[in-house]
């Protein structure tokens, strides 16, 4: 629902909810690293000091394992599979190309713990309709929704963006999506303007494009980040960041802005520990 039909947060006030499979990332050099949008949202949301708890799929004992170090700054609820998300991952930005080593299967909507901002963070087309109740504020970040694959170890290949997810988006209060999803979540996009939501669509070290219900639109030059180390999951790290900022009342461009600045303090670092905390960023 628009948060402006609800003033009043219908969660605890704070507390940021990722839905998503957290994965495993195996690397070129057969590194197993923790990632997913669902992990990097919500760790960014945790470090700006929200209530942040991730609702995902997977092995338990697994992914427990996998988010060990972060324990003390997220809550965890896994929904039990015999497998968790993993992902073969090579290459970098509009270069990286990744398969599916395993997958934990879809993730159930229907029992969702409250919170003030709901973000729907699919990674690997886990999410089906929309999230039932009312939220405060709904923020998606639509990858997972137009990524398919033929069959286990297959490439990660592109898809449009299925109808169920298409109308849900027109709960939503945001979007972000990066430049090579606009094609496939084109009827994504327009179902959550006509929504209300606003949209950013980034680009990697290029402009972000920022549109909004009104039609209005508006390119954000991003800055350049000196040594830059590793890319992986920095643009889910914006997306957290401008939703906690829009949900505070921030204008889209300031939001934005902010969010930018904390996918640069991402790139400087590797892997979910180079997130930022609220006082790096000031």
């Amino acid at each position: 629902m628009s948060a402006a039909l609800h003033p009043t947060p219908l969660g605890p006030p704070g507390s940021y909810l990722a839905v998503g499979h957290v994965v495993i990332d195996v690397l070129e050099n057969g590194e197993r690293r923790p990632g997913g949008t669902a992990l990097y949202s919500a760790l960014q949301a945790a470090r700006l000091g929200l209530a942040a708890t991730i609702v995902t799929r997977g092995v338990p004992a697994e992914v427990e394992a996998a988010l060990e170090p972060w324990a003390a700054e997220l809550e965890l609820i896994v929904q039990p599979s015999q497998a968790t998300t993993t992902l073969g991952t090579a290459g970098t930005g509009t270069a990286r190309r990744q398969r599916v080593l395993a997958w934990a299967g879809p993730v159930e909507l229907g029992a969702l713990p409250d919170a003030a901002i709901l973000h729907l963070a699919p990674v690997a087309a886990e999410l089906s309709g929309g999230a039932p109740g009312e939220w405060r504020f709904v923020g998606l970040t639509p990858q997972g929704l137009a990524r398919g694959w033929g069959r286990t170890g297959a490439p990660i290949v592109t898809r449009e963006a299925p109808g169920d997810l298409v109308a849900a988006a027109g709960r939503c209060d945001a979007i972000v999506l990066s430049e090579l999803e606009r094609d496939s979540c084109a009827a994504l996009v327009r179902r959550g303007l006509r929504g209300g939501a606003t949209v950013a669509v980034t680009a990697g070290p290029d402009d972000t494009e920022l549109i909004l219900a009104d039609g209005t639109t508006r390119r954000l030059p991003v800055g350049a980040v000196e040594q830059a180390v590793d890319d992986l999951g920095a643009g889910d790290v914006y997306a957290a960041a401008f939703f906690v900022r829009l949900a505070a009342g921030a204008e889209p461009a300031q939001a934005a802005g902010f969010a930018h600045a904390a996918a640069a303090l991402r790139l400087r670092g590797i892997g979910p520990e180079a997130i930022a905390t609220a006082a790096e960023l000031a």
